[in-house]
């Protein structure tokens, strides 16, 4: 039945106005309540559960299907990545016991181990921050290997944060329990995060394989390959310039001042 949107007045025929947008007048009760709390803070409906699911079963395929505009159904990729990476930290630090683990194997290391853990905590910190500021920059990359393949720079955007949210979901699922069980062993501990770089290649041909499925595996491969040399490269510069730029402030402050960036 037919009625008066209570915003506009204009005669609403489904579920929302098509003037301004409200949604039809529906009564507050029980399950209004509860829908809102789902949408508010879960965004189950459709939403964040949802991404997650099909990110996992397929992260390829569902960047694909928001990129081409089947997009209703799926929580915004840029967003998922900041919420994720939020998680992730939150794990890191509260269940991991990440702080400690860094100061018992850079002392053990014969390392500054406060210099070092600042560092670190203070990068794992902003770990939401980083990846979002990252996108652009692993953008880039992968613009520049598949560039003949009609994408614009925006676009990969995109398809990188879908990368970083699979990434960091097969990280939270698969990586973290077996870091959790040698929390206590610091080295085995740091060899599981390095070892955990091997997915990187792996998740990024799966990924763009399950994009551009109707492309040889070969040349995705190849494409793959130039856009991890240039990470590493960007990569590299970055070490560098951030190096320099420490090594100045330090100069400069002091590595007490380095308390105050990431207070304890």
């Amino acid at each position: 039945m037919a009625e008066n949107c209570q915003n506009c007045n204009e005669v609403i025929n489904g579920s929302f106005c098509s003037s301004c947008g409200q949604k039809k007048y529906k009564r507050i009760d029980k399950k209004y309540i509860w829908d809102e709390i789902q949408y508010t803070v879960l965004h189950t409906n459709k939403g964040l559960l949802y991404s997650i699911k099909s990110v996992l079963k397929n992260p390829g395929k569902t960047a694909k299907e928001f990129i081409d505009g089947n997009r209703v159904n799926h929580y915004k990729p840029i967003l998922l990545v900041f919420v994720l990476s939020g998680l992730s930290t939150f794990l890191s630090f509260k269940v991991l016991n990440l702080k400690e683990i860094m100061t018992g194997y850079f002392t053990k290391q014969n390392l500054n181990s406060d210099l070092m853990v600042d560092i670190f905590s203070s990068f794992s910190s902003y770990n939401a921050i980083l990846m979002l500021v990252s996108l652009p920059l692993f953008a880039v990359t992968t613009k520049i290997a598949f560039s003949n393949w009609k994408h614009n720079f925006y676009e990969h955007i995109v398809m990188n944060a879908y990368i970083l949210s699979f990434y960091t979901l097969i990280s939270m699922i698969f990586v973290y329990p077996f870091m959790f069980m040698f929390r206590h062993s610091p080295d085995i501990f740091f060899r599981i995060t390095q070892y955990s770089a091997i997915l990187v290649p792996l998740i990024l041909v799966w990924f763009f394989k399950g994009f551009y499925h109707d492309k040889p595996l070969k040349i995705i491969i190849i494409k793959v390959f130039l856009s991890l040399i240039l990470a590493l490269i960007g990569f590299v510069l970055f070490i560098v310039i951030f190096s320099l730029s420490l090594a100045g402030y330090i100069k400069l402050f002091g590595t007490e001042a380095l308390h105050y960036v990431n207070p304890h």
